[in-house]
């Protein structure tokens, strides 16, 4: 058993034997040390030797693996560090993407010209205003030609020179949302965060800033920048309002996030509207997971995975009509059983748009481990 800190607090990974995740699936502070040797004894009929278990957690403290104190300083050195930063530097360049510059538009050019890619043949929307995008947040180098089917659509359209991103945040936010004002750099350059709306949105909004320091260690925006940088950056100047969101389906039936969710929706639609400029909504984000790296008990079949796809395909249609509590209910009548990842951004969008038409151009899966753990995703365009 591998951990290893999804929000890049910790830079360690930590190797345990099973016996050991028993016993740190207690640590949640309501069970003492002493409570914990009892149930691992009950548990492998052994004796828990106290030394092991107190430097168990001397590790785990050590490598910020552990809520406490040191989490806390270095969290909050971490933030400060983040803010005092004059961008958001690349984090997944030579990862999830070339990180040469004239490498990584050669890549962008093959995911068009692959055989799953949409190439560049005229988009049937060519000339029309595009009002929002979905597009993948999985691994360039595999889910490549999905994105570029999203982004024909971009390069085919009459093209805003504003673009708000809302990605997914994969590892939770202690708010529903979390802006960042940092410009991102990736290897084509810098991209400018839009300050105007983003000081507005700031002074209207502040709570939904204070959780900016996830973005360091999110790819949901980064993945989509050197998309925008080839096909709009090439053209003319554009600039980005850059947002994670972090809520579920069955999560808009608690009043306190619904009341939030609306708070911060209704406050930027309010802020782009009163610009007076047009914009594009991207919604980046995963639909299921599949198979025991996300909790199921047994790998997913060729069968429950074409089931799967026809579930998602019935699930985007109320997002293809632009219907947002029409997606939340589907998901809830589910239970979220696919464990649906991108609800919040691809909701979010539908809340902000206002678009006459929208269309699935394209979906797939990406394979994640070696028990054939599954990931579905989809490109998107709303016109």
């Amino acid at each position: 058993m591998v951990l290893w800190d999804p929000t890049g607090l910790s830079k360690e990974k930590l190797v345990l034997p099973l016996n050991y995740f028993f016993i740190i699936q207690h640590f949640d502070g309501e069970h003492s040390l002493a409570e914990i040797g009892a149930l691992y004894l009950k548990r492998f009929g052994e004796f828990l030797v106290p030394s092991k278990i107190e430097q168990l957690v001397s590790d785990l403290n050590e490598k910020l693996f552990l809520e406490g104190q040191r989490a806390e300083d270095a969290r909050r050195l971490a933030r400060e560090t983040y803010r005092q930063s004059p961008l958001r530097r690349a984090a997944f360049a030579g990862r999830g993407y070339e990180a040469d510059g004239v490498k990584l538009k050669k890549q962008i050019d093959g995911f068009f010209t692959s055989q799953e890619g949409p190439d560049f043949k005229p988009s049937e929307h060519a000339g029309k205003q595009i009002k929002g995008l979905v597009a993948p947040t999985y691994d360039l180098k595999q889910a490549g030609p999905i994105y570029a089917w999203a982004y024909k659509e971009l390069q085919d359209s009459e093209q805003p020179d504003l673009y708000v991103i809302i990605g997914t945040a994969s590892a939770g936010l202690d708010h529903v949302f979390a802006v960042t004002d940092k410009d991102f750099e990736t290897p084509l350059g810098v991209v400018s965060a839009d300050q105007p709306i983003l000081s507005q949105l700031k002074a209207k909004l502040p709570t939904f800033f204070e959780d900016d320091l996830c973005h360091q260690a999110e790819q949901a925006v980064e993945f989509q920048l050197p998309f925008l940088q080839d096909i709009v950056g090439s053209k003319k100047p554009f600039t980005i309002v850059p947002i994670l969101s972090a809520f579920s389906a069955s999560s808009l039936g608690d009043p306190t996030v619904r009341q939030s969710v609306d708070q911060f929706l209704t406050g930027l639609r309010e802020t782009l509207a009163q610009s007076g400029r047009a914009y594009c909504v991207i919604a980046a984000g995963e639909l299921a997971h599949l198979g025991m790296r996300y909790g199921d008990k047994a790998p997913p079949t060729d069968f429950s995975f074409h089931r799967c796809m026809q579930c998602d395909l019935e699930m985007l249609k109320p997002v293809e009509e632009r219907q947002p509590e029409d997606f939340a209910n589907y998901i809830r009548k589910e239970q979220d059983q696919r464990r649906i990842s991108g609800f919040s951004p691809i909701y979010s969008l539908l809340r902000l748009i206002e678009a006459e038409s929208g269309q699935v151009l394209r979906y797939d899966r990406g394979i994640t481990d070696q028990y054939n753990s599954t990931v579905t995703y989809a490109s998107m365009a709303f016109y």
